[in-house]
């Protein structure tokens, strides 16, 4: 198999749900990510390399994508109905079936962000900011 990935940036109001990056796997094998437009094209590849890290582990340990964003959604839905929430995203949250590739994709994430000179928190604040 022919590994394929499309990587856009788009608008954040265009992605599926509320969320910053976004991915899956069409049906020919190509591997899509969508990253809302942050601005800076170092923020957009911070967050493609999680999105690429997170769904490629995934895929290997058997975690579906469709779970994934099923968990996402319900998670969104939860925090815009004003329910308590512990963590700022789904996939910080214990109970997501994706909550240690997360992690780890988040790890590669910060060592990157001080490679590129991108302030860690100033780089959260924009996608909380979304």
């Amino acid at each position: 198999m022919t590994l394929r990935i499309a990587v856009e940036t788009i608008p954040h109001a265009q992605q599926r749900y509320p969320t910053a990056g976004d991915y899956w796997w069409d049906d020919d094998g190509t591997f899509q990510v969508r990253i809302s437009d942050l601005g800076d094209w170092r923020k957009e590849l911070l967050l493609a390399v999680h999105e690429l890290i997170e769904m490629g582990i995934c895929r290997y340990k058997g975690i579906e994508e469709q779970d994934i964003t099923d968990f996402d959604i319900a998670w969104e839905k939860h925090r815009a109905a004003g329910l308590v929430m512990t963590v700022d995203e789904p996939g910080n949250d214990p109970a997501a079936p994706y909550f240690n590739e997360h992690g780890f994709a988040s790890a590669i994430e910060r060592i990157c962000a001080f490679q590129l000179g991108v302030n860690w928190i100033e780089y959260n604040q924009a996608m909380g900011a979304l």
